[in-house]
């Protein structure tokens, strides 16, 4: 379990690491901007394993297990930008607030983070400025260029929870996850209540709001856009096969709600 001075680092990445950021279809058409905070799973070399045993880090604590491979699908069939976050939650989760205390866990469910204990503020900073910063500046900078341009976009955040937590098993196939926003969340629960197959969660498993979330709050919320959570559960979604039959369903409902928002001039 190699581990390089969490506490001393002044850089983080180097020339061996990825950037953090994944883009795709840059230039897409859809009125739909994609972002997936727990994209990747990858730890910065000089970070070693954080002090954890390789199954630790793929399990559901590291990332959103699945959801890369329905965000990318997705993003294809709708024609619809996609930016995700390659490096794992457990070195900085780009979906809570700098000053949450899981913006850098030391304890993930009952998971002790070895490499997060006696973490300085500098090398704190050191994670926000080299992963959160960059993830979150673009998606910025993508808003802010659409907005020049009067192109209309829906933030679509896209994550992923485990079947059972705590112990108890979770019922829900997909949830809808909103807190502000009146448009969006309302078509989609109704396009996934049609589904007769389907148990779908209302603000559930989880529910946005300031003090734990930072996508939606900071970036639909904040710039007045159109915006919902979905989340999917990981065993639906653990396999090549059901990555693509969830895209496609995701695709069709966003497709149709497209078209109603468009008829009602929302966007």
């Amino acid at each position: 379990m190699a581990l390089d001075g969490p506490g001393n680092i002044s850089r983080l990445l180097d020339h061996e690491d990825v950037p953090p950021l994944f883009e795709q279809n840059a230039a897409g058409r859809s009125p739909f901007l994609l972002t997936c905070d727990h994209y990747g799973r990858l730890i910065p070399r000089k970070l070693g394993d954080l002090g954890l045993p390789a199954g630790e880090l793929t399990r559901h604590i590291a990332w959103d297990i699945g959801i890369a491979g329905v965000a990318e699908t997705l993003s294809n069939h709708l024609d619809a930008q996609l930016i995700g976050q390659r490096y794992s939650r457990l070195v900085i989760d780009c979906n809570r607030p700098l000053t949450a205390a899981g913006s850098i866990p030391r304890l993930s469910e009952a998971t002790m983070i070895p490499g997060n204990e006696a973490l300085t503020r500098e090398a704190a900073a050191v994670r926000r400025r080299e992963i959160f910063d960059p993830y979150h500046q673009r998606i910025k900078k993508v808003i802010d260029q659409r907005q020049r341009e009067a192109k209309p976009t829906i933030l679509v955040a896209l994550h992923s929870f485990t079947p059972v937590y705590a112990g108890v098993k979770r019922p829900w196939h997909i949830g809808t996850l909103y807190h502000r926003d009146a448009s969006l969340p309302p078509l989609l629960l109704k396009a996934l209540r049609a589904e007769p197959d389907l148990v779908v969660g209302d603000n559930e498993p989880y529910a946005v709001s300031d003090e734990t979330d930072y996508t939606i709050p900071v970036h639909g919320e904040a710039r007045g856009l159109i915006n919902t959570g979905i989340e999917i559960r990981q065993d639906l979604i653990g396999d090549e096969a059901g990555q693509a039959q969830w895209a496609e369903r995701l695709a069709r409902m966003l497709g149709e709600i497209e078209v109603v928002l468009r008829a009602a001039r929302k966007i």
